[in-house]
């Protein structure tokens, strides 16, 4: 058969699935199976199982759990409370003001979480009402905590690099290094722009009352308990005496030590945390799994190495290569979740970013920013969802005040495109050692 005609027979299917309700994994699975039954000689049994163990079978997929059950412990046990109260003191000074703590304490949060959804959550649920309260405008409140939110990807650990990684074949500790200068950068794009509304707007954002060094020094004490888990993960990671995978289990029993030393851990909270664990862990398992049997479907009808082949004849620019794949994924950003994004799309998106001269750990990073975007782009946006729930507006009103948001992260993208050694220098550095 004709792999045009293939490929888009495939698609259809999927689309098909998808549009009948079907769970994300199980319309990869059973795309891939009809796949490999119709379009190959290959028995479907012996190939699924095949694909399922081979990609199953791997030490650095235990990274997951670990990571995730870190940032559950932290968001049940309330140890992420003293964010706001730690940073307010530091951060009311300058224009824009109390603002700035959605940014900081985003990125602060991130950095022992790992998931988007939950760094916007947690954060949202400290800060919403505390800005409420003082009168910060809404519109700039909620797009700040909806666009800051994506740093929970960004900033290692990062569940989406742990799956990227497994499915480009690349170190999970590695791509973690690459992910901390651009989520720097990101960050700093964000309170630049929220320091130009302050100048623009200040009448707009209310004054905060004075504050004094001892306030300030109290709210370092607050912010110890995240401080020293972040300090404790990173400093595992670039030290080398640990795995991805090890440093992920030290935090989780750093968590568990944080959050019993304040008196916050009970066996409620213990038990609620490992569940919702292993519920996410469950759920990303699967669509690993469907995503395996898809990829040795179209592996075995050679539909990557057939388009790879054709984009390279063509001979595009690569930043015309970049560029459509932006919009690429902004597409299926609209009806897609971040794993399934990216395990559908990897396997032959990569080998045509490669041959454009783009470094793995680089393309990891491009493809982690594209699926902060799916979080902000309707009808599917998990943090729009997380914003609307807590601000009772409707998602037009939410996703009007992310739009400046949104447009920093394709700034953030162009940026990397122009400058790759900001995500590759670091990683260069660390391996030299």
């Amino acid at each position: 058969m004709d792999l045009t005609l293939a490929a888009l027979l495939m698609l259809g299917f999927l689309l098909v699935a998808l549009a009948l309700g079907l769970w994300i994994g199980l319309a990869l699975l059973v795309t891939g199976a009809a796949a490999i039954a119709f379009l190959t000689p290959a028995p479907v049994g012996v190939m699924a199982a095949t694909a399922i163990w081979g990609d199953s079978n791997d030490w650095t997929l235990t990274a997951l759990p670990m990571f995730l059950w870190m940032g559950e412990i932290l968001y049940r046990t309330r140890v992420s409370d003293g964010l706001f109260r730690g940073l307010a003191p530091w951060l009311g000074g300058i224009p824009g003001r109390l603002l700035h703590v959605n940014v900081f304490g985003c990125a602060m949060f991130s950095a022992v979480c790992g998931s988007s959804t939950a760094t916007c959550a947690t954060v949202s649920r400290i800060a919403l009402p505390e800005l409420r309260k003082r009168g910060y405008p809404e519109p700039i409140t909620i797009g700040s905590l909806a666009g800051a939110g994506t740093l929970g990807i960004l900033f290692p650990p990062s569940i989406i690099m742990i799956v990227y990684a497994v499915a480009a074949d690349v170190s999970i500790l590695h791509l973690f290094i690459a992910g901390i200068l651009p989520g720097l950068l990101v960050t700093a794009l964000f309170s630049t722009y929220i320091l130009g509304y302050g100048l623009a707007r200040g009448d707009a954002i209310p004054r905060e009352t004075g504050v004094t060094w001892r306030q300030r020094l109290r709210g370092l004490r607050d912010l110890a308990p995240c401080l020293v888990l972040i300090v404790g993960v990173i400093a595992g990671m670039f030290s080398g005496v640990a795995t991805a995978t090890e440093v992920g289990a030290l935090g989780v029993l750093g968590a568990l030590i944080i959050a019993a030393l304040m008196g916050t851990l009970n066996w409620r909270t213990f038990i609620e945390s490992a569940y919702s664990a292993v519920a996410v862990t469950c759920m990303i398992g699967l669509i690993l799994q469907g995503s395996s049997v898809l990829s040795a479907s179209m592996a075995f009808t050679g539909i990557p190495k057939a388009l790879a082949q054709w984009v390279a004849t063509m001979q595009l620019n690569p930043y015309v290569l970049i560029g459509a794949l932006c919009v690429v994924y902004l597409i299926l950003g609209t009806a897609l979740e971040g794993v399934g994004m990216i395990l559908l799309t990897t396997s032959i998106a990569l080998p045509m970013v490669v041959a454009a001269g783009f470094d793995p750990l680089w393309f990891g990073i491009f493809i982690v920013i594209m699926t902060e975007l799916s979080t902000l782009s309707p009808p599917v946006g998990f943090n729009l969802f997380v914003l609307q729930l807590m601000t009772g507006r409707d998602q037009l009103y939410v996703t009007r005040a992310t739009i400046p948001f949104f447009l920093l992260l394709v700034v953030a993208v162009a940026i990397l495109a122009v400058f790759p050694e900001i995500v590759t220098w670091l990683p260069k550095k660390v391996m030299a050692r």
